[in-house]
């Protein structure tokens, strides 16, 4: 039955991509929008926040390769991977930072957020022209306004002051706006954030079981809300918020770290107690009702010569010789992050399945010596799928966008930044604790002697919780520790924040302004 179920969500959540593909026009460029009121009535928002779901989980901005150019690739720990020759440009744009103000990755990232914005913008508009009191179009409007949140922070985070567009319009002229900075831009994220953590809902459980796994919860709001008061250093909002979540008894750590990223039949690892929010993806058997993500794909093992009996995906987003050599071998998620060419896989208790990887060769066998074990396919899922051998890949795989660990690490920090090392402390122990695994020699208590300290351990922390999930680069800009740390590779100042995409600048006729130093 639950196996049922999901299907229908997934299947729901497919629906508005078959309606998306008649004229839709990207940001700047878009034709009239033409539903009017007397197409709706209350409840009718459910169909529109389905599509919020389905931009996030089909467009390339949110899902695949220009998310991870912006959000792992520019950090140490993390390179493009792949061959020498499959997106070339990438390791000039995001590994040296030679910034560019136009290429398929970087305008991509920038339409395909307010793309966003403008669903979540229509939404509110008929929600507010209804003006819906029932619970079902309440959540829809918590929805919308956690969707248009999330893609504001993203916005915010890669490219600083951005156009404020915060209504429905029907002329593509009114969409051309001038930027607004980012203190206008983040009241707009917690107006948003504020609406999100009153409507949605604390879980979606009927009769015991989760009828929507991976829809929004006031969780998931308050979560994301903690994160963009980290990214401000409001320690006191931070606390509040984490300590709600904690409050709330919905998540808890996953009993070890490879159940996190466990993939596998009847959705294996999907949706445990840890997760808070996460990209829903489905692929059935021999590829039947299609409803994935290239995320999974985009950074499963590649290989570029015959035989091909490896070729798994695209091989992006990949560790690079600076992380393998910083990390601690004794720390046991280094071995369940890192899959090694030419190396028995670790077998179940490591995140591997009992496989030897073919050796590191480009154009000869592997095409890289490292790859990321967290979205390591399962090759009876590949087999199912019928996606076996073809750099297919792994369609089916979530992307795991909120997990607790986080709360618990927001939180570690946040205390720390307030005087309070005994939580700093606490929490940092419970994140260890699941590492190591009841294997009491590695990974040792670290008990808090300073806030200098403590802050020094929780950036390590986070660095191998996190590691291959795209939240070092904006962790290293927000610590002020990026030129230390990136400079060896190129990076200045100014590539804190990316360049404005010269198409959207031209489309506006000049109003958007590109950003500083570029």
């Amino acid at each position: 039955m639950n196996r049922f179920k999901n299907l229908t969500w997934y299947l729901l959540l497919a629906l508005p991509t078959i309606i998306s593909l008649f004229g839709c026009q990207r940001f700047l460029d878009r034709k009239p929008l033409t539903a009017t009121l007397d197409d709706l009535h209350q409840g009718a928002l459910e169909s529109q926040s389905l599509g919020l779901y389905n931009q996030l989980r089909a467009a390339a901005g949110f899902s695949t390769l220009p998310w991870l150019d912006f959000n792992s690739i520019r950090d140490d720990d993390a390179q493009k991977g792949s061959s020498t020759t499959d997106g070339a440009e990438i390791n000039t744009e995001f590994e040296t930072f030679q910034y560019t103000k136009d290429d398929w990755a970087t305008d991509t990232y920038w339409n395909d957020h307010f793309y966003m914005i403008n669903l979540a913008n229509k939404e509110l508009y008929f929600a507010d022209s209804l003006k819906v009191t029932d619970d079902a179009s309440l959540r829809n409007v918590g929805e919308a306004c956690f969707f248009r949140a999330y893609s504001y922070f993203e916005l915010v985070k890669a490219y600083g002051d951005v156009p404020l567009i915060n209504f429905y319009y029907t002329n593509a002229a009114q969409g051309i706006q001038p930027k607004s900075p980012a203190a206008v831009i983040y009241n707009l994220i917690d107006s948003d954030l504020n609406v999100a953590s009153k409507y949605l809902p604390l879980n979606w459980d009927v009769a015991g079981n989760n009828t929507y796994p991976g829809r929004l919860t006031v969780g998931a709001a308050n979560t994301l809300w903690a994160q963009t008061y980290l990214f401000r250093s409001n320690w006191a909002r931070v606390v509040e918020l984490c300590n709600k979540v904690i409050a709330s008894g919905q998540y808890s750590l996953s009993a070890n770290f490879v159940d996190i990223w466990k993939d596998g039949l009847n959705g294996a690892g999907k949706n445990g107690p840890e997760s808070i929010f996460e990209e829903q993806s489905y692929l059935g058997q021999n590829g039947a009702n299609w409803n994935g993500t290239q995320w999974g794909t985009s950074q499963n093992v590649r290989q570029g010569g015959a035989p091909v009996s490896w070729n798994l995906g695209w091989g992006w987003n990949v560790p690079t010789q600076v992380l393998v050599n910083a990390w601690d071998n004794s720390d046991p998620r280094k071995a369940e992050t890192i899959l090694y060419s030419g190396q028995y896989d670790g077998g179940p208790s490591q995140g591997g399945y009992g496989a030897t990887l073919p050796p590191y060769g480009p154009g000869v066998s592997l095409d890289q010596p490292y790859w990321n074990k967290k979205l390591y396919s399962d090759p009876a899922m590949r087999q199912y799928t019928g996606e076996i051998n073809n750099g297919g890949g792994a369609d089916w795989i979530n992307h795991r966008i909120l997990r607790y660990a986080d709360v618990l690490l927001m939180l570690a920090e946040a205390s720390n930044e307030m005087g309070d090392g005994a939580t700093a402390e606490n929490m940092v122990e419970q994140i260890r604790a699941r590492a190591r695994g009841g294997n009491n020699a590695v990974l040792p208590h670290i008990s808090f002697t300073s806030q200098s300290q403590m802050r020094t351990a929780i950036k390590n922390e986070r660095r191998w919780e996190f590691a291959m999930e795209g939240y070092r680069f904006n962790d290293l800009v927000r610590w002020g520790d990026a030129v230390s740390v990136l400079g060896g590779l190129g990076y200045q100042p100014r590539n804190a924040l990316y360049p404005i995409p010269q198409p959207a600048i031209d489309l506006s006729g000049g109003v958007l302004k590109q950003n500083p130093n570029y």
